[in-house]
């Protein structure tokens, strides 16, 4: 009863944690996005944490989490609606000393809603508030779920071997939540467009400034805090010797994803850009959190510091190909997301080639499987109600076209 006990209130502590990423998540966006967007903005995050959980609730969890028996493809099964604990509330695969069956779905549904979260910020500033609540419904409450039912519920790429690999592995999710959200957040910014004024006619790209780089800053540092539970408490106990490493791996890469970042941005721009910096991160979290359990702390620098690497030349790439992220999400989530995927093949105690292969093979199916899924929504969406405000609501700022209020009523400045 003590070590259920120590494990359960372990894997809660962890719980909230995560919760408290959404916070994280929100100051971000608004920090680097325009004053005139900022209720807009929190509304998202505030409508994606409530929705997620219920739609978790209904059914996600069960999708998820479907039961596939052994030896089935495991592609899709439905447990049903709703979530019932068994007899003894324990998980069935920590009965002895684990945690409880609630606990496990509260953890679970907390990872749920970042998906959407990772879209929104790319999204912003002008996107429809209800094509994306329809989008973040499906994509949240389905597609997610169906993808982590594959790894994380025991389904086909959990089991596909090739020569000495034994599956494909992604510890907390830099591919199975990171990239999920990464290739939907790709196909909205490309179906979208881009912001007015954010390229001039020759295609080269502007800078549109964040109206609060503090906010932003506290967001980076709050997300920061919030992995220890995402990576911590995949662990899913609270032994000392596995999360004592998982938070230190995780911590490292972070602060060697902001060195890197900042390294190479500053010899290539000449500046201190402390943007760069807090994506540079971002980008080093996204990065361990795939092996954060089975990487030694000096292959946690490295890996992190190619992370940041990876976000300066990823942002650039995405400037290139004309692509509006306001916020780098493609950069941190989907390029930093694959890249540390792969790395579980090439450090760590399961690097090798066979794993490697297995790595980029199932990137591949996932990578696939959202953008066709994100491309079916989000065009749906966009032949039928729009996907786009009009310039003026763009012009004008979506607080008050589609909110009728302001964020900050008494501290205005030009908002163009």
């Amino acid at each position: 009863m003590e070590l259920l006990t120590t494990n359960n209130v372990w894997m809660m502590l962890c719980t909230a944690l995560v919760f408290f990423m959404h916070l994280g998540f929100s100051f971000l966006e608004i920090g680097l996005t325009r004053q005139k967007n900022t209720i807009n903005i929190l509304f998202k995050n505030v409508f994606i944490i409530c929705a997620g959980l219920l739609l978790y609730y209904i059914g996600g969890f069960n999708v998820m989490y479907p039961g596939f028996e052994e030896g089935d493809f495991g592609f899709f099964k439905f447990a049903g609606f709703g979530i019932a604990a068994p007899e003894n509330g324990m998980t069935p695969e920590y009965a002895n000393g684990g945690y409880t069956w609630w606990t496990d779905f509260l953890f679970q549904g907390m990872f749920a809603a970042t998906a959407a979260t990772i879209v929104s910020g790319a999204v912003a500033e002008r996107i429809k508030l209800g094509s994306f609540m329809i989008f973040s419904i499906i994509y949240t409450g389905l597609v997610y779920p169906i993808v982590g039912s594959w790894q994380w519920g025991k389904g086909f790429l959990s089991t596909l071997k090739i020569g000495e690999a034994e599956g494909f592995y992604d510890f907390a999710g830099s591919t199975l939540v990171h990239s999920v959200g990464g290739w939907a957040a790709l196909v909205a910014v490309i179906l979208l467009g881009a912001r007015i004024d954010k390229f001039t006619p020759d295609g080269k790209p502007l800078a549109i400034p964040g109206h609060n780089i503090p906010i932003a800053a506290a967001g980076v540092l709050i997300l920061w805090l919030g992995w220890f539970g995402f990576n911590g408490g995949s662990v899913l106990s609270a032994d000392p010797s596995g999360t004592s490493l998982v938070l230190v791996t995780t911590c490292l890469a972070a602060a060697a994803g902001g060195i890197g970042a900042f390294a190479l941005s500053s010899v290539l721009y000449k500046n201190y850009d402390l943007t760069m910096f807090l994506n540079g991160i971002l980008g080093g979290l996204v990065g361990i959190t795939a092996g954060a359990d089975l990487m030694s702390p000096n292959e946690a620098v490295i890996i992190g510091f190619l992370a940041g690497i990876i976000i300066i030349l990823g942002i650039a790439l995405v400037d290139k190909l004309k692509l509006d992220d306001p916020v780098g999400a493609i950069a941190v989530h989907l390029i930093c997301g694959i890249w540390g995927t792969l790395a579980v093949g090439i450090f760590g105690s399961k690097a090798g080639l066979d794993q490697f292969v297995v790595q980029g093979i199932c990137i591949l199916i996932i990578g696939v499987f959202c953008t066709f899924c994100a491309f079916l929504i989000i065009f749906a969406l966009k032949k039928t109600i729009g996907i786009r405000v009009s310039e003026k609501e763009e012009v004008d700022g979506l607080d008050n076209h589609e909110h009728g209020m302001d964020a900050y009523p008494d501290f205005r400045i030009n908002q163009h």
